[in-house]
């Protein structure tokens, strides 16, 4: 699955608002006395988390920018490679087959808003890729499943529970994580022995540009999974698009070995 340049652009500020930066200042008490950080981004889109996590981090990075759209590692790449002290490459791909070896030699792994498109033996592999290397990872803006809306109304639960199951949907043949990503993962690296630290990653909106782009989707794939919901959709969209909204997300950090 790929993401349009547009929608990235316009969920970037909301997702800078909602990373966890005291996961970052403990991750970064783990990387000092590294005179050059390498720094995989998997699913790395336009480049958005290395702009927000590159200043936080500081000194000389490198990073590996992992997309299987050209179109978004071209954007990555300018992006990050004008960042003072920064310099990237990309790689096309599928990120689902990282080893171990294919991360040997990185100070960390991150991704953002990519786990619940994971399955569970993905979500595990990847894990040990991490842990095996012995590379913290730090994963933001995981969809949690939960939506709060301000005014609630009653069918917000019916809308929230389809979407949810329209999450964890079979593609390809891949049953998805969905809002299961976020615990699935803790279990994974947790199981490997790896210290595991998550912190809540909402964004708060309310009645703005994304809040209605982001609706419309949510909205659709509700009713694509429950086609009941179809008689609601229009009037619904209109009302939540009206409202403000906290849209839950977790972030993890995990660090291998650390007791």
């Amino acid at each position: 699955m790929t993401f349009a340049p547009e929608w990235l652009a316009l969920r970037e500020n909301a997702d800078a608002q909602a990373r966890s930066t005291e996961l970052v200042d403990v991750l970064g008490k783990t990387l000092v006395n590294r005179t050059t950080l390498t720094i995989r981004d998997l699913g790395c889109g336009t480049g958005s988390m290395g702009r927000w996590l590159a200043g936080r981090l500081g000194g000389v990075q490198h990073w590996v920018l992992h997309d299987r759209d050209p179109r978004l590692l071209g954007l990555a790449q300018a992006g990050m490679s004008a960042i003072e002290n920064v310099t990237a490459e990309t790689r096309e791909g599928d990120l689902t087959a990282l080893t171990a070896a294919d991360l040997a030699g990185a100070d960390l792994v991150t991704c953002s808003a990519l786990l619940d498109l994971l399955t569970a033996d993905e979500m595990n592999a990847l894990a040990t890729a991490c842990v095996e290397a012995h590379v913290p990872a730090l994963f933001t803006l995981s969809v949690a499943g939960r939506i709060e809306f301000d005014p609630a109304e009653p069918l917000d639960a019916a809308f929230q529970d389809a979407f949810n199951a329209h999450q964890r949907r079979v593609v390809d043949g891949r049953r998805l994580l969905g809002p299961d990503a976020p615990q699935a993962a803790e279990e994974a690296f947790t199981a490997l022995g790896a210290t595991v630290r998550t912190a809540q990653s909402p964004w708060r909106t309310n009645a703005d540009a994304l809040q209605r782009e982001w609706l419309k989707g949510w909205v659709g794939a509700a009713v694509e999974q429950e086609p009941a919901l179809a008689a609601d959709a229009s009037d619904y969209l209109r009302r939540r698009s009206e409202a403000s909204a906290v849209v839950h997300h977790v972030d993890l950090l995990a660090l291998p070995g650390v007791a």
